[in-house]
């Protein structure tokens, strides 16, 4: 039977690609800040789906990667396979 781990485990395992993936993403969002003109992007359902998702990550709970795919999914249409 497998042992859990605990959370210090946890975070040492993990730390290196969380911080990883912390920096890639502060660095797209430079990219963008840099090149967009002042408001350009303030209607863009992706940016605000972006921040989101930020404050979704921002958050407490043990159901951040659930909650962040329920925000980037499409919701369920009755019949979309016909």
């Amino acid at each position: 039977m497998p042992t859990t781990q605990t959370a210090p485990e946890i975070l040492e395992r993990h730390f290196l690609e969380i911080r990883c993936g912390l920096l890639n993403l502060c660095a797209a969002l430079d990219r963008i800040d840099r090149s967009a003109e002042p408001g350009q992007l303030s209607d863009d359902r992706r940016m605000q789906l972006i921040r989101q998702g930020i404050d979704v990550l921002a958050s407490d709970g043990d159901d951040r990667a659930e909650r962040l795919q329920l925000l980037f999914s499409d919701s369920y249409e009755e019949g979309w396979n016909r």
